[in-house]
């Protein structure tokens, strides 16, 4: 009886134990400070839903920037990746560096088993993403990316009625990604140094915005690479950005339906929309929260229901977990790989003038 007693106390304890133990916060490392969504990873941690083990700056002057912001300590700041995992390990690692950075990031941190969750895009050159994408698999670790838009409920409420049937097979999709510029709505001079890098970034609008759309229309034709890619660039502002384009327009040719992606840094306003037409129906996404159906001749409103992740960070934790498969979801590398071959025939398109085939 005493036995089965203590045993009843020690099974209690370790399931109160596992219980906390899924409840404690993801803890990180950082790779950067210099890219401005950096400041939603900062919020998340003033409200302890996230542990910042270190952060890896060498810009003395953005890591005196984020101590007096976010009251930071000095103690998990060091000077480059190498040093921070020497200290620390991390449950995962998250970037915030030039996009040209990203595969140092995995590889310093593939080979340690640690995950990683880049920001948008995953690389600025194929080659750069199947060498991150061979980490992957040869560590058999995560390598996620993040975007803003795949947090949005409409964007995932779109999916659930393309997948139920609801508007009949997807014949045409267009995103509309941007705004009225880097430089005019005010982003960190450390954030456009490389933002309008044609090499640290790829390009300029692009990249920038082109990614968003690639990524969300890979993600409806489930995983299904498009048969070539056409693309027109301008340079409208040169004296504001003279190394990158500012204004893309983007042509997927997929089997039985056409993706165009217009991403530009001269919009009026911020706007990041996403319209699906369907053989019976069209789904137009508005905005994260806003999404109108017509099926005929009139348009109306759907309701938006939350969706299962409102940012990264529940979402990482549970795919480190186990809970969620990434699969060809909008963060996951097969998609992310697929994003990157558009972008690059894209820019390609741009120089040459003519359609690349994929």
């Amino acid at each position: 009886m005493q036995k089965m007693f203590v045993l009843n106390i020690l099974l209690t304890c370790f399931f109160y134990s596992s219980r906390l133990q899924a409840q404690q916060p993801l803890r990180v490392g950082v790779a950067g400070l210099s890219h401005d969504h950096i400041h939603n990873l900062m919020n998340q941690y003033k409200k302890n839903q996230v542990v910042i083990l270190g952060i890896a700056e060498s810009d003395a002057q953005l890591v005196n920037k984020y101590k007096k912001q976010y009251a930071l300590p000095d103690s998990i700041f060091y000077k480059s990746l190498p040093e921070l995992l020497k200290h620390v390990k991390p449950d995962a690692v998250l970037a915030y560096n030039a996009i040209s950075e990203h595969l140092a990031v995995v590889e310093n941190c593939a080979p340690k088993g640690i995950p990683v969750m880049v920001e948008k895009p995953l690389a600025t050159t194929l080659k750069d993403a199947l060498r991150i994408e061979e980490l992957a698999k040869k560590y058999k670790v995560q390598v996620l990316t993040n975007y803003e838009t795949t947090w949005y409920n409409t964007n995932q409420q779109i999916k659930e009625m393309v997948d139920a049937n609801t508007i009949g097979d997807v014949r045409k999709m267009i995103v509309h990604d941007g705004h009225q510029g880097p430089k005019e709505i005010g982003c960190s001079a450390a954030f456009l140094s490389w933002l309008t890098d044609p090499i640290k970034n790829g390009g300029g609008a692009s990249r920038d915005f082109g990614c968003y759309g690639a990524n969300l229309m890979t993600w409806l034709m489930k995983g299904e690479k498009p048969i070539s890619v056409t693309a027109i660039v301008h340079h409208i502002k040169p004296n504001v950005y003279p190394k990158v384009d500012d204004d893309a327009t983007i042509l997927l040719e997929y089997q039985n339906a056409t993706g165009i992606i217009e991403a530009s840094w001269n919009w009026p306003f911020s706007i990041k929309d996403f319209e699906v037409f369907g053989v019976n129906g069209y789904l137009h996404a508005l905005n994260g929260n806003n999404l109108q159906q017509r099926m005929k001749d009139k348009y109306e409103d759907v309701s938006v229901k939350q969706a299962t992740y409102q940012d990264n960070i529940p979402y990482l934790s549970d795919v480190l977990s186990g809970k969620t498969n990434p699969g060809n979801d909008l963060s996951s590398l097969e998609n992310n790989i697929i994003v990157v071959r558009i972008l690059e025939a894209a820019t390609e398109s741009a120089k040459t003038g003519k359609k690349v085939m994929l």
